[in-house]
């Protein structure tokens, strides 16, 4: 059987599957001629390419075995019974193929990857016409313009029409700029990535949950504040085995540690991978520790986790928070590249599921510094552009959620009723984000950031005990200026959307930042802030929690909400006191309609004198308060208002839409 064909390998040994039934010394034939090849450095990469003719009984080559390991130098024979003169006569045409296919491809890179100064035009190159725009972008890719480099990055990614071998060809050569620009690329074929490298064979003897175990325990234990200690200690604590042994019903922490109330009739797997990523995702926020993470083959082990949950989409988004914090760490992004997680990230970019694909672009914006220069903290999302575009960006709007809110599930399409208490659903995925989908489509010219921070009702669900302290809007406020500052918020004008106890917190980090000199670009460059439902002078929300005490344990989240709080009032004057000297618009929506707590009560939790801040327009809505921020189509008032808020609020520096 005759076999022609293309395949990607950077020669250093060849490896045999099947039974070898030829004498060894034939095999040293095969390892000697391989030798002659060389080896070629184009891009960082060992690439060659070669023609196996006129085989008939010999060998087969597997091409599907080499796609499956990233930049390996294996060839894979499946050997068959040969007699002696035609595997002599095999042996003396595969010489003299790798011969002629050498000074091919030497000759052609000579021609097309040289750097020269002089305008010489590249005709030279033996190569087929075919081929010649395939090599001149490769080339390209690797100029010191770096124009010239995301101009090509821009054309490769818009090519749909390419045979399988010119894709593989592609990636074999790409360096790491170019894997991660077509990885940011809309739209990009994803046979433009190598699949990751094969794993090594998983040990019977060692389950996920004791690898995991392990790294947490290889990891620094010193000097580690107590949340890191709590979530650390629990997961190295727990095991599937000594929870089964405490089936006792209920459960709730202070008892067996457990963060949340739970039955347990049996403790499935995942739950103690979901234990062991919290403290993983704590861990890898250390610049001390993320070195360890990726020395005790952390990118592996999430690799195999993130392939084998591939059912639950919460261990993927964990798996992936911590490719992303450890990817702000430059010197670590050779490592994430080679051990294949940015093939992995494209492929989520494409998720339908807006979580999905917002974690993958944070993570892939953080390793691609040649065109973005901001880094985004673990939190902090960027909803647009998610890709590389040569759209500018003229202004920034953050989001901020509010109690018990996400990043994205906040923000989402109003889709259904949801009790307040409620906290999660079963797929928070189900309806879409509208800042994502309807708002970058009216303003392209718009970086669109969410930020997400773990808020409570009652001290029942905090998930670190010891982490109480840092639920005040004061906390809250330093750490999150401190994220924005690192993503380049206050560089370009901004506006700011918050829900809620969002709202409260927007303020105070405001009067903060005009208090530190550092801080005074956010402050002087803030445009507009739109509030809805937010509660400036209380919430009945706290009301109901304090004469529930004994039930709700409310968080300092609550207690910072009630009507008569200190801490309101200051943070009422302060702004005020801020905003005379500064112009900026305010609107604030109001609620009118009651929200269902629990399944016996409703209330408004924001009555509409609350929502009043007293600067601004007001604007009574007739609904309740998780729907005030939730607009049911691109045509309903909420939308169509914020929408006019904005761009009134940016004329002067986006222009009127």
């Amino acid at each position: 059987m005759s076999v022609a064909t293309y395949c990607l390998l950077c020669y250093r040994k060849v490896s045999t599957s099947g039974t070898a039934s030829r004498p060894e010394r034939n095999w040293k034939d095969i390892r000697n001629i391989a030798k002659i090849t060389g080896s070629l450095l184009l891009g960082g990469c060992l690439f060659f390419t070669y023609e196996i003719q006129s085989l008939r009984r010999a060998i087969t080559l597997d091409t599907q075995a080499v796609r499956q390991e990233k930049l390996k130098s294996y060839i894979y024979l499946h050997t068959v019974p040969v007699d002696q003169n035609d595997f002599q006569s095999f042996t003396n045409k595969m010489r003299k193929e790798l011969h002629k296919t050498a000074r091919k491809v030497l000759e052609t890179s000579a021609n097309l990857f040289r750097r020269e100064t002089d305008k010489e035009t590249h005709s030279k190159a033996n190569v087929e016409d075919h081929e010649f725009p395939m090599w001149l972008l490769l080339k390209k890719t690797q100029s010191p313009d770096k124009m010239v480099r995301q101009e090509a990055v821009e054309s490769l990614a818009k090519i749909h029409h390419w045979h399988e071998y010119q894709y593989r060809t592609v990636a074999q050569a790409c360096d790491r700029k170019t894997i991660i620009g077509l990885a940011r690329s809309k739209d990009t074929d994803l046979r433009f990535f190598l699949p990751p490298p094969t794993l090594p064979k998983e040990n019977d003897d060692f389950s996920i949950e004791d690898r995991l175990r392990h790294l947490l325990s290889s990891l620094p234990h010193s000097e580690l504040d107590q949340c890191i200690k709590y979530f650390t200690s629990l997961a190295l604590r727990e095991s599937s085995q000594a929870l089964a042994v405490q089936r006792r019903g209920l459960w709730c922490f202070g008892g067996n540690g457990l963060p949340y109330a739970e039955s347990l009739s049996s403790v499935p797997s995942e739950k103690l991978e979901v234990f062991s990523l919290q403290a993983l995702i704590k861990h890898s926020k250390i610049s001390t520790h993320v070195d360890k993470i990726v020395a005790n083959g952390g990118l592996q082990l999430l690799q195999r986790i993130y392939m084998l949950r591939k059912d639950s989409l919460k261990i993927q988004r964990s798996v992936m928070r911590i490719i992303g914090n450890l990817a702000l760490h430059e010197h670590l992004h050779s490592d994430i590249v080679n051990s294949g997680w940015v093939s992995i990230l494209a492929e989520a970019m494409k998720s339908p599921y807006v979580i999905q694909s917002s974690h993958a672009a944070r993570a892939l914006a953080n390793l691609d510094h040649e065109t973005v220069t901001e880094k985004y903290a673990d939190g902090v999302y960027i909803l647009h552009p998610q890709h590389r575009t040569s759209q500018p960006v003229k202004a920034d709007v953050l989001f901020i959620h509010g109690l018990m809110g996400a990043a994205f599930k906040t923000w989402r399409q109003q889709d259904r009723d949801h009790p307040l208490d409620d906290g999660t659903s079963q797929e928070d995925d189900y309806t879409e984000c509208w800042p994502k989908d309807w708002l970058a489509a009216d303003c392209p010219a718009l970086r669109i950031i969410s930020v997400e921070y773990d808020t409570h009702l009652s001290d029942w669900k905090v998930k670190c005990p010891a982490d109480s302290n840092r639920k005040s809007m004061a906390y809250r406020s330093t750490e999150l200026l401190s994220k924005l500052k690192t993503a380049g918020v206050g560089e370009r004008p901004i506006i700011w959307v918050s829900h809620s106890m969002g709202g409260l917190l927007v303020k105070k980090m405001l009067v903060n930042a005009s208090k530190d000199e550092h801080m005074q670009d956010l402050v002087k460059n803030t445009c507009g802030i739109a509030f809805y439902s937010v509660p400036h002078h209380g919430s009945r929300l706290a009301e109901y929690s304090v004469n529930a005490r004994l039930l709700l344990f409310p968080s300092v989240e609550v207690k910072e909400l009630s009507k008569d709080s200190p801490s309101l009032k200051q943070l009422n004057e302060e702004f005020h006191e801020l905003v005379k000297n500064k112009n900026f618009k305010v609107v604030s929506f109001a609620e009118k309609l009651p929200t269902r707590i629990g399944s016996m009560l409703k209330l408004h939790v924001v009555p509409v004198e609350s929502a009043d801040l007293g600067i601004g327009e007001l604007i009574p809505v007739e609904v309740n308060h998780l729907n005030v921020c939730k607009p049911k189509s691109k045509d309903s008032f909420i939308y169509q208002c914020t929408l006019q808020f904005i761009l009134d609020a940016l004329a002067g520096d986006i222009g009127t839409q």
